[in-house]
C-alpha cells in the first residue's frame, strides 16, 4: 500500500485501509462505485483477505460525463444534489434521470419510472461499458413530466418557496384558492419550478411594464377605445366569472364593431404588458380577484395617451 508523503501525513488512516475497516463495520456485502476506483479494488481486495474477513462483491459502472466527453467534474458546475433542488428538479425527475443514465430498461420505450419500478427492472447486464453524457435537455424533459403529472395543490406547495424568496405576498394560508387556481393554469408551462417567478410577476404586482410590442398593440387604431369599453362594462361585476368576462369581449366586439381578435390582443397588452401570456380569459378572472384588472386597463391607456 503506498503510504502518505510527509507532506499530506496527517495521523490519519489510509484512503484505502479506511474503506476497507469501514466497510467490514457496516457488513457490506456488495460495493458498486465508478470505474475510477478500480486500482482501488484490487488493493482493498487483498486488505480484506489480510484481517480476515468476506470479500464482498465489486461492480463497477462507467462515469458520468460532460458534454466533451471527460469525466463530469465541479468544473462543469452543478454538481450537488442541493444545486439541483435550488434548480428546480424534483427529487423523482432526479432519481428517474440517474436511473437511465448509463443503463437502460428492458423496455427501450419507458423512460418514465417510478423508484420501485426501476428496481423490478433493473440489471447489471444492461449497465452500458461507456461513459454517459449528462444531457441536461433530457432532465429538463423528464422533470417537465413530473411537474406535469402532479396535482395543482402538489405543485403549489413545491412552487410556495421559489415564490416567496422571490418577494411575492402570496399568503398560501388565507390564498390558498386562488393559488392553487393560479398554479393549475402555469402548471402545464413549467420546465424548472422557479421558472413560476417570472411567469406568475404580473399576478402579485398592482402594475406591470409594458413591452415595446404591446404598446405597439395599445396605439392600434380602435385598441384604446375597446381598453375603455371593457373598463366601462366591469363598472357592472363585482365577481367575474370565465362565462362573464367572455360575454364583456363578446359585447365589445359587438358594440365596437371591431374583430373579435382586436379586442383579445389589446385586452392581453392591457392587462399584462405583453403580447403572449397564459390562458387570458384565466388570467382576467385570476387579476380580477386580486382587484388588480381596473388598475391595468388604466394604466395602459397613460401609456398611449
Amino acid at each position: 500500500l503506498p503510504r502518505a508523503s510527509e507532506e499530506n501525513d496527517i495521523g490519519q488512516p489510509l484512503y484505502n485501509l479506511a474503506v476497507v475497516v469501514d466497510d467490514i463495520d457496516m457488513q457490506i456485502t456488495h460495493v458498486i462505485r465508478g470505474e475510477d476506483h478500480i486500482a482501488n479494488t484490487a488493493k482493498q481486495i487483498l486488505l480484506y483477505e489480510a484481517l480476515g474477513s468476506v470479500v464482498p462483491e465489486f461492480s463497477h459502472t462507467p462515469l458520468i460525463l460532460n458534454h466533451e466527453g471527460r469525466k463530469l467534474s465541479k468544473r462543469d458546475g452543478v454538481t450537488s444534489i442541493f444545486d439541483f433542488k435550488a434548480m428546480g428538479f424534483t427529487p423523482e425527475a432526479m432519481v428517474n434521470y440517474m436511473t437511465l443514465l448509463g443503463w437502460s430498461p428492458p423496455d427501450s420505450t419507458q423512460e418514465i419510472f417510478t423508484l420501485a419500478q426501476a428496481a423490478q427492472k433493473f440489471g447489471f447486464e444492461r449497465v452500458n461499458q461507456a461513459g454517459a453524457k449528462f444531457d441536461w435537455a433530457k432532465l429538463d424533459w423528464i422533470n417537465s413530466q413530473y411537474v406535469h403529472q402532479i396535482s395543482a395543490s402538489e405543485l403549489l406547495d413545491l412552487l410556495i418557496p421559489y415564490w416567496e424568496n422571490a418577494g411575492y405576498n402570496c399568503d398560501p394560508v388565507a390564498n390558498r384558492p386562488w393559488l392553487e387556481r393560479l398554479t393549475a393554469m402555469i402548471g402545464p408551462s413549467l420546465t424548472r419550478l422557479p421558472e413560476a417567478v417570472d411567469m406568475t410577476r404580473m399576478f402579485f404586482t398592482e402594475s406591470v411594464e409594458y413591452t415595446e410590442q404591446a404598446v405597439e398593440q395599445l396605439r392600434k387604431p380602435g385598441a384604446s377605445e375597446v381598453v375603455q369599453a371593457i373598463l366601462d362594462q366591469l363598472g357592472n361585476y363585482q365577481q367575474l366569472s370565465p362565462e362573464e368576462a367572455k360575454q364583456i369581449i363578446n359585447q365589445v366586439t359587438k358594440a365596437q364593431k371591431v374583430k373579435k381578435g382586436l379586442v383579445m390582443r389589446s385586452l392581453r397588452a392591457a392587462l399584462t404588458g405583453d403580447v403572449n401570456g397564459p390562458d387570458l380569459i384565466e388570467s382576467w378572472v385570476l387579476l380580477h380577484q386580486r382587484g388588480f384588472d381596473q388598475t391595468r386597463l388604466k394604466e395602459s391607456l397613460l401609456q398611449v395617451a
